[in-house]
């Protein structure tokens, strides 16, 4: 071996010696097929998120990891797909706040109405100390928490005219989530809220059953409701989240390789789904508007009104809730409404 040759086999073991040992063996990462379950229609922007991080984690993980979503409540409504995640028979669900509450009674606050004025607020609301809180607390009640997907400001949908003012509610049975929260909200509105699951909805607006109902443009789109009701007001009551919550059990049984694999995949995916969220409420309602639905904003002064009405039931429930937090709360709310 010559000395040029001599010198230049150490370089190129001295720079191999340099570059940084990143250790992933074949076990650290299994052939795993996780059953991720929600109950937004395949042409939603929770779905759209789903299938994202699906496809990078599938890219992290070499093809190993695989997500399948089932969508449109194919593995039950909520409250079954949640007692299936607790129990290790269903790995990831997409949450309602509203459902997370019957667990950990403190993610109601999140459904307390007008809490927030934007999208930007309702961002900053849950990436901060409190929504940080909540994820924390859910190991306990054996789900790990991998965030929050955004599903959009919730407005009332109607057959019988617009809502323009606070009397206008007067006497419409309009569905809500069943919840305390939402009921008491709309009986202080004066209407009549009838709770229901959401897979009973479209054939009670169709029968007239019920007047009404209230979600995001693109849930009222996504699920047709725009063949039984004429009228869409901009109401802006609630801003609706979904919590992402894995099964601890689940979770226990993955490499901590698999595990960050999974939660970093959530953070990418996350990133889109919000942009695909905005993106929706824009056009959904346009295309809701192009099949023949009657839109209108409420006047400034009249929605003081009817947020005014709603102010006791935050005061309400929020006595029912683990005070520290309550506290946590109420100090995120300051930071957030001056953004």
């Amino acid at each position: 071996m010559t000395r040029f040759t001599r010198r230049k086999v150490l370089a190129g073991a001295a720079a191999v010696a340099a570059m940084p040992v990143v250790r992933v063996y074949a076990q650290d990462v299994q052939e795993r097929t996780i059953r991720w379950g929600h109950l937004n229609n395949a042409d939603h922007p929770v779905s759209f998120g789903v299938k994202k991080v699906a496809e990078i984690l599938a890219a992290k993980s070499g093809g190993k990891l695989k997500i399948r979503e089932f969508p449109a409540s194919q593995l039950g409504n909520e409250m079954q797909m949640q007692s299936a995640v607790r129990g290790g028979t269903q790995e990831i669900i997409s949450a309602s706040t509203t459902s997370m509450a019957t667990v950990i009674k403190d993610f109601g606050a999140l459904d307390f109405p007008f809490i927030v004025g934007s999208v930007e607020q309702a961002e900053s609301l849950i990436l901060g100390a409190f929504g940080k809180a909540m994820l924390d607390a859910m190991p306990e009640k054996d789900m790990i928490g991998l965030g929050y997907l955004g599903l959009g400001f919730r407005n009332a949908t109607n057959s019988r005219g617009p809502i323009n003012k606070l009397e206008d509610f007067a006497g419409l049975k309009l569905r809500v989530i069943p919840n305390p929260v939402y009921l008491e909200t709309f009986k202080a509105f004066k209407a009549n809220p009838v709770p229901m699951n959401f897979g009973e909805v479209y054939t009670a607006l169709e029968t007239k059953t019920i007047d009404g109902q209230e979600n995001p443009y693109s849930v009222i789109l996504s699920n047709k409701f725009y063949e039984v009701q004429k009228f869409v007001s901009a109401t802006n009551h609630t801003y609706t989240w979904n919590v992402i919550a894995v099964s601890k059990k689940f979770w226990e049984s993955m490499s901590p390789t698999e595990q960050k694999m999974l939660r970093d995949s959530f953070l990418e995916g996350r990133d889109y789904q919000k942009q695909q969220t905005i993106a929706a409420a824009g056009k959904s309602l346009e295309e809701l508007k192009a099949k023949g639905m009657q839109f209108n904003e409420i006047a400034p002064a009249e929605m003081a009104r009817i947020r005014e009405a709603a102010r006791p039931v935050a005061d309400k429930f929020s006595a029912d809730l683990d005070q520290a937090r309550v506290t946590l709360f109420k100090s995120e709310l300051a930071r957030v409404q001056k953004l």
